[in-house]
């Protein structure tokens, strides 16, 4: 069970409101969020609704700005929940639709080209766990969820382009 609470106002004042779950669409309960408090569980907040834009993953803690969960602007609209799995099993493809050559994972990867010789990830198939893809090397730049299923294509969670830096699984409380 996760918590989180959005607050419209910096340090914690203001309106706010309260979710233990996926909300798609946050503007209809706040007209902006400025900080946010994550007293249980693990989060990807979104900068649009429907879980689209930049996502920013949070852990329990205090965030009293949009600096410190890196968001440029106070435009959340959206926050998935994200559950604790028991194990975590990725198969990555060099191609789309599951193709080239096939890797597998089940822990942190800091650097995809120092351990598999590649620059692109094109398709996953996610056995268990939640991840997180980083455009760059050592977890930095832009992140994206990577849920349990079958990502026949890159734009399927919601990347820009094939580059995958690194990934890291999403473990702690």
């Amino acid at each position: 069970m996760g918590k989180i609470i959005f607050y419209e106002d910096k340090n914690f004042c203001g309106c706010h409101f309260e979710c233990s779950n996926d909300c798609a669409d946050l503007t209809c309960h706040l007209s902006c969020c400025t900080s946010i408090r994550v007293e249980s569980g693990c989060f990807m907040i979104y900068e649009k609704p429907d879980f689209t834009g930049n996502q920013y993953y949070l852990r329990r803690g205090e965030y009293p700005d949009c600096h410190h969960w890196m968001g440029v602007n106070d435009s959340v609209s959206a926050c998935r929940l994200i559950p604790m799995p028991g194990s975590f099993i990725m198969r990555l493809y060099e191609r789309l639709e599951f193709g080239g050559q096939m890797m597998d994972l089940v822990d942190d990867c800091p650097s995809v080209m120092d351990r598999f010789h590649i620059n692109d990830i094109f398709s996953c198939n996610v056995k268990d766990g939640n991840w997180l893809f980083y455009e760059h090397p050592n977890y930095q730049g832009r992140m994206y969820l990577i849920r349990p299923g079958e990502y026949k294509r890159f734009s399927e969670w919601g990347g820009r382009n094939a580059r995958v830096g690194s990934i890291r699984r999403i473990m702690e409380y």
